[in-house]
C-alpha cells in the first residue's frame, strides 16, 4: 500500500522529495511488515512510540499523518477492504514546537559573506530571493521565469502547499535579486531540494548559525512585512495562508519595530483626529 501510493500519488505532490525519503524510511518499520488483514491501531502505536525515542513530536505527527493519507486514498480509491482507518484512532503525542527563530543582529550580514564562498551560483540569489518573498522551498525551486511580470511587479505561483494558487508582490530588493539571475532554463533557481538543503547547510555552517533553518527565512520575511504595516489579509494574500491562527505563528513583530510605529502617538491624539 505504500509503495502503491510512493508511485503513483507522491510524484505529483510540490514536496514529493521530502515525501518520497519520508515513506522510504516508513517501509523500513516492523508495521509495514504486517498484512492489511491484521493491521490494527496497536502496531501504530509501537511505531509512535519507538519514533518518539529518535525524533521530535513535530516529526511524528508529520508521518502519521502521511501514513493516515495513505490508507485513506487506499481505502477510498483502490478498494482496499479497510473498514477504517486505523491510524485515527491512535493518540498523538501533543506538538509544542512553535519556532518564533527570526534572522538577529548582523546574521544577514554573516549569511551574506558565507554566501560569497558558495560553489552553487544559485544558492545566493535563492537564499535572499526566499527573505524577500516568503515563499516556501517548494515554491521557490518551482519558480518559472514565465511567472514573473517584471511590469506588475509580481510572481505567480501556480503550485502551493495547501493547493490554492496565489499571485505575490515582489519588493524591489525581490526584483534586484532576480536581475542578477542568469536564464539557465525555464526554471528561476533550476536546483534540486536536496542541493538547495546540502547548500544551506554549509553556508549556516560557515556563518556559524546552527540553529537557523531555510524555513525560518519564512518567518523573517513575513515578520517584516507585518513591521510594514501590511494587514492580516495583505499578509495571507503573500504567505498563503489559509488558517489565520496559522499565520499569527509565522509573524514575529519585533517591540522595537512596534515601538517606532508609535513614537510621537498618542491614543489622546488619535481620538482627537477622528
Amino acid at each position: 500500500m505504500v509503495r502503491r501510493y510512493l508511485a503513483e500519488i507522491t510524484p505529483s505532490k510540490l514536496s514529493a522529495e521530502t515525501e518520497r525519503l519520508r515513506l522510504l524510511k516508513l517501509l523500513k518499520a516492523p508495521v509495514c511488515e504486517i498484512a492489511l488483514v491484521d493491521l490494527t491501531s496497536a502496531p501504530i502505536a509501537a511505531y509512535r512510540d519507538a519514533r518518539a525515542k529518535a525524533v521530535k513530536p513535530g516529526t511524528i505527527a508529520r508521518e502519521l499523518s502521511l501514513l493516515h493519507n495513505v490508507i485513506d486514498i487506499a481505502r477510498r480509491e483502490w478498494d482496499v477492504p479497510l473498514t477504517t482507518n486505523v491510524v485515527a484512532q491512535v493518540r498523538r503525542i501533543p506538538v509544542r514546537n512553535a519556532r518564533d527563530r527570526r534572522l538577529r543582529a548582523g546574521e544577514l550580514q554573516r549569511l551574506r559573506k558565507a554566501l560569497v564562498d558558495s560553489r552553487n551560483a544559485l544558492l545566493q540569489p535563492a537564499i535572499l530571493f526566499a527573505i524577500e518573498t516568503a515563499l516556501r522551498r517548494g515554491e521557490l525551486l518551482a519558480l518559472e521565469w514565465s511567472a514573473i511580470d517584471f511590469r506588475t511587479r509580481t510572481a505567480y505561483i501556480p503550485h502551493t502547499k495547501t493547493g490554492y494558487p496565489r499571485t505575490i508582490p515582489l519588493t524591489d530588493a525581490a526584483i534586484a535579486v532576480l536581475k542578477c539571475v542568469p536564464r539557465r532554463d525555464g526554471r528561476v533557481f533550476p536546483m534540486t531540494a536536496m542541493a538547495l538543503k546540502l547548500g544551506w547547510n554549509r553556508v549556516r555552517d560557515r556563518a556559524s548559525l546552527p540553529d537557523l533553518r531555510f524555513h525560518d527565512l519564512r518567518h523573517e520575511a513575513i515578520s517584516r512585512f507585518a513591521e510594514m504595516g501590511l494587514t492580516t489579509v495583505e499578509l495571507a494574500a503573500i504567505s498563503g495562508h489559509r488558517d489565520l491562527r496559522m499565520l499569527a505563528r509565522y509573524t514575529h513583530i519585533q517591540p522595537s519595530a512596534l515601538a517606532r510605529k508609535l513614537a510621537g502617538r498618542s491614543w489622546e491624539q488619535e481620538v482627537r483626529e477622528m
